[in-house]
């Protein structure tokens, strides 16, 4: 993937070495999704009892909806629901049939209750199926749609918009595939792969937004040049979201357990915005958004200088 690396001079790509956001228009059900005026904060909310991050604490449908609804209310523009954990070392999948039991009474109450944007993150049709039919808004398939080939179908059928991640390997094998020579390129290459299939299956490539993938099948010094890195991916031509939050790159860094991990995660989310991500993906909502606005506010000035 060819795409220009920012110097510290003023470029077409954006004021002194930072990343000029396109702006782009992602159709949700009954409203448009503007992205790159202002980052976009999507709160984590994981239905599972074995979440790294927050040991199950929402693993009850009451739990994770006032969890949910309180995620708005701290400013998440987007809640993204997930019921089966990609945590490493987590084991064997769930049966379909319990990823459905755990994510689908969630999005009904959230969207009884006047919810904002709600995504399903799961890389199963049947699971996304019964998602978007309980209220869900678009799918954040961590695949790149390669585990299930009915999903992409799913997405395209629906209209709805797509997250397709950066990933290798299998669901059992993700976290130890990362053998690259060129981190940077090779995530770029096979993101537009992805893009590629989308395609295939007559997905719009205007409904897809590129996640290149922190923390999956990469070590830690890859997951920090991926971060650094975030920028190349605007070749590909689509909205980029970002998900450091919490994630083992940043205890390896600072030595700290996940629930020490909330200065190291703003660090990440400042970098990526800076580095021209959309989206950011974050569980402590109110303290990211908080990040996000200082982030845009730079950006402005450094486009008004």
């Amino acid at each position: 993937m060819n795409a220009h690396r920012a110097t510290g001079s003023r470029t077409p790509d954006g004021p002194r070495g930072f990343s000029r956001r396109k702006r782009y228009r992602i159709r949700l059900r009954g409203e448009d999704l503007l992205l790159g005026g202002r980052t976009c904060v999507m709160g984590i909310l994981n239905v599972t009892p074995d979440s790294f991050a927050d040991g199950g604490r929402y693993a009850t449908a009451d739990a994770a909806v006032r969890q949910g609804m309180a995620l708005f209310e701290c400013g998440a523009q987007i809640v993204d629901v997930g019921g089966e954990s990609t945590r490493p070392g987590g084991g064997p999948r769930i049966e379909v049939a319990e990823e459905c039991r755990r994510i689908a009474p969630v999005l009904e109450a959230l969207r009884a209750r006047g919810a904002g944007p709600l995504s399903i993150d799961t890389s199963r049709a049947a699971v996304a199926r019964a998602a978007l039919d309980a209220g869900a808004d678009m799918v954040n398939d961590i695949s790149g749609f390669r585990f299930d080939p009915e999903l992409p179908a799913l997405v395209a059928a629906r209209g709805v918009p797509a997250v397709i991640m950066h990933l290798r390997g299998t669901h059992e094998t993700m976290h130890a595939e990362s053998t690259y020579a060129d981190v940077a390129s090779e995530i770029g290459a096979e993101l537009q792969d992805a893009i590629a299939r989308s395609e295939r299956f007559a997905v719009r490539r205007e409904q897809l937004i590129l996640d290149p993938g922190i923390g999956f099948s990469k070590r830690a010094d890859q997951s920090l040049t991926t971060l650094r890195d975030v920028g190349a991916l605007a070749a590909l031509d689509r909205p980029i979201l970002v998900g450091p939050s919490r994630k083992s790159f940043i205890g390896a860094v600072l030595n700290r357990p996940v629930e020490e991990r909330l200065m190291g995660t703003a660090a990440a989310v400042a970098a990526s915005i800076l580095a021209g991500a959309h989206i950011v993906r974050v569980h402590d909502v109110a303290e990211m958004g908080d990040v996000a606005r200082m982030c845009d506010a730079i950006l402005a000035g450094a486009e008004a200088a």
